[in-house]
């Protein structure tokens, strides 16, 4: 933390209380998403968050994370220091109201903090309400200070524990293990949040290391969003340099929003857009993004037009000035609305305007002063647009023909009974035979299948009438019944649920991440709704006298017979014999190999399990494991998938190796 002189404006007075905490315990899903690995990782968001609007704020200019070997994560920034004075409203010390109030905090008070970075606002006093143990140190006004908790309550009063040069505040959390299924911090979903974090605050160095492993991290971009446009962009061809734009609108309340846009563009076919409010990953756009994409439609078509460089026929639309486009859209806000399926689409109408003002104003500028980058943006638009308009000739010869229709489904498609979608579901499942034993082992009523030969093609190297012309794309565009690109309406799609089902091995992976694709570039609302789903085969049968058992991983192998054998040992009752079991247990199994009476089978692929065995393994929805497909992280999705789809392969092998040591399955 740096030494600076204290800072004022923020005091006891600046915070105000809501309402006290409440239920965080009992039902902590509503407060953080979930109990599994999300939401455990969504602790370390909220107290990063606090640092960050000290950051916004002006007043910090370093935060460090540290994940401890004992399942502790700390939080350290230089900030100005929770205020430590007691509260004018609730008679106890300010850092204890904000430890143990949800709600409470220097947001509400626009004096304090213009813009903040959290959502939702339940802020470090849900963390300390879902930590088994906290600890809170304070540096201000020349001195430090501390105060512990256990599961929110505080453990005594904020304690003086000497003098101090510097300020900031610590918060060091133990997630509570009876809460969470794990505990267990993982490094690279820690990291991904930070590294966005650093893009969006160029003023700002995030570290991040782990006391586990010895690996560290160190985040800094002086070149914030441009250097954003570069990361995404790594591993594309790129025919633009980045075209960074910026203003501010004051209304006449005297509140500011601030707009910040950067974008450039590649050789590829996609367009990878990323929007943010006040930091948050607004996935699914809004006001902020409808005013970037209408100005600059508007702004290019206008240079095109007074520069003569549109072609007879050629009329060109916002989906063509998109081809190729790599975009961030930030905007700050001081009280932004936010609507959707996820809460995460802002709906403040006047930001629109104040976005396309700025836009048809910067990009105006730009194109006069670069004329040989308007022409390369133009051209690349001319060409999406003539591409366009041959795959609606394509698209009009499909639907003439019937084949994109949904009163006209695929002939391989086995349908289910029941047509209300939020009661069914489709199966995709690799290849005819494994089509074939889901098809039996379905339950026809709400169960559909749909078999599909071979590897779909690439979507994302790929222009719209190529994808058309791919006839188990079609098929899988036809089954769904929704569309797909823009005309894609997820209120028309046949099935609740869409679940990938494919081998667990090599070529499996590749199907998978081909179909991913597929969504992801022509039908994301599916994700974003969480209606993509992934089945989960067993990898082993474990076979005991007429008892049938299924391992979904090696670890669950051992552990199925390390309890076959326990109970064994138990039914004889003798330790001598228990104990000899369980040593045995614990030794290597070789695939197909019996050991003391059980017969290991190892699944290669779908087709090799029989209707009865799919149904209770993998599609039963009383004993089954699914997948829900969810994008966490747009911009480390859109950076993987460019890694692994696009055109470069140095990226792809690097990621492969780098990634090698993960790998706990792999048929040669």
């Amino acid at each position: 933390m740096s030494e600076k002189p204290q800072q004022p404006g923020y005091t006891e007075d600046s915070i105000k209380v809501l309402e006290g905490l409440e239920a965080v315990r009992k039902r902590p899903a509503m407060y953080i998403g979930d109990v599994g690995e999300r939401g455990l990782h969504h602790l370390i968001q909220e107290v990063v968050d606090n640092s960050i609007d000290e950051a916004l704020a002006g007043h910090c200019k370093n935060i460090t994370i540290t994940l401890h070997s004992d399942s502790s994560c700390s939080v350290q920034d230089d900030g100005r220091g929770i205020p430590v004075g007691p509260h004018p409203a609730k008679k106890v010390s300010t850092l204890e109201v904000v430890m143990c109030t949800l709600h409470a905090g220097g947001k509400f008070d626009k004096n304090t903090y213009k813009v903040s970075g959290g959502l939702h606002g339940v802020g470090v006093s849900c963390v300390n309400a879902l930590s088994s143990d906290l600890t809170v140190t304070v540096e201000r006004d020349g001195k430090m200070y501390e105060q512990k908790y256990k599961i929110g309550a505080p453990q005594g009063h904020v304690q003086e524990m000497g003098k101090s040069s510097r300020t900031g505040t610590t918060v060091r959390f133990w997630p509570d293990d009876t809460i969470f299924r794990t505990v267990e911090f993982r490094y690279e979903k820690v990291s991904e949040r930070l590294r966005e974090l650093a893009f969006l605050n160029p003023d700002v160095t995030i570290t991040l290391q782990d006391e586990r492993n010895g690996n560290k991290d160190v985040f800094a971009y002086r070149g914030g969003l441009v250097d954003f446009a570069r990361h995404l962009d790594a591993n594309a061809t790129v025919i633009t340099k980045p075209i960074l734009m910026s203003g501010t609108y004051t209304n006449e309340s005297g509140i500011e929003t601030v707009v910040e846009i950067c974008f450039e563009y590649n050789s590829g076919y996609s367009e990878t857009l990323l929007s943010y409010v006040n930091n948050i990953n607004t996935v699914e756009g809004g006001t902020h993004v409808s005013g970037f994409r209408s100005a600059l439609t508007r702004t290019l078509n206008a240079y095109a037009s007074a520069n003569n460089m549109t072609k007879k026929d050629i009329n060109l639309t916002g989906e063509d000035f998109r081809e190729g486009l790599t975009a961030i859209v930030a905007v700050k806000v001081a009280e932004p609305q936010f609507e959707g399926q996820t809460k995460t689409k802002l709906g403040n109408g006047e930001t629109e305007g104040i976005v396309r003002s700025i836009v048809n104003e910067e990009l105006s500028k730009y194109l006069d002063a670069t004329p040989s980058a308007a022409k390369t943006i133009i051209e690349k638009a001319t060409q999406s647009a003539e591409a366009r308009a041959a795959a609606r000739k394509a698209k009009d010869l499909i639907r003439r023909k019937g084949a994109l229709e949904s009163g006209s489904l695929p002939g391989k498609l086995a349908d289910c009974q029941l047509r209300t979608p939020e009661d069914t579901e489709i199966f995709l499942v690799e290849g005819d035979s494994a089509g074939g034993s889901a098809k039996q082992g379905r339950d026809r009523r709400f169960q559909a299948i749909l078999p599909l030969k071979g590897k779909i093609l690439n979507v994302h190297k790929a222009r719209l009438t190529k994808v058309l012309e791919n006839e188990e794309v079609r098929t899988i565009f036809t089954a769904i019944g929704a569309g797909f690109g823009d005309d894609f309406d997820v209120a028309k799609a046949r099935y609740g649920k869409v679940i990938l089902m494919a081998d667990a091995d090599v070529d499996g992976s590749h199907i998978r991440t081909l179909l991913l694709t597929l969504f992801w570039k022509h039908m994301p609302q599916l994700i974003n709704e969480g209606r993509l789903y992934i089945a989960q085969p067993p990898l082993y049968k474990l076979k005991k006298g007429k008892q049938d058992n299924y391992a979904y991983s090696e670890a669950e192998r051992d552990e199925i017979i390390s309890r076959i054998r326990k109970e064994k040992a138990d039914r004889k009752a003798a330790k001598a014999t228990e104990k000899a079991a369980t040593e045995e247990a614990e030794a290597t199994v070789e695939e197909g190999a019996t050991a003391d009476g059980i017969v290991i089978s190892r699944f290669k692929g779908l087709g090799e399990m029989n209707p009865e065995q799919l149904w209770a393994t993998t599609m039963n929805p009383e004993t089954r494991t699914l997948l829900r497909v969810s994008i966490e992280n747009a911009a480390e999705a859109m950076h993987v998938f460019e890694t692994l789809m696009g055109e470069a392969v140095e990226p792809r092998r690097d990621f492969i190796e780098r990634n090698a040591q993960y790998v706990r399955n792999l048929d040669i």
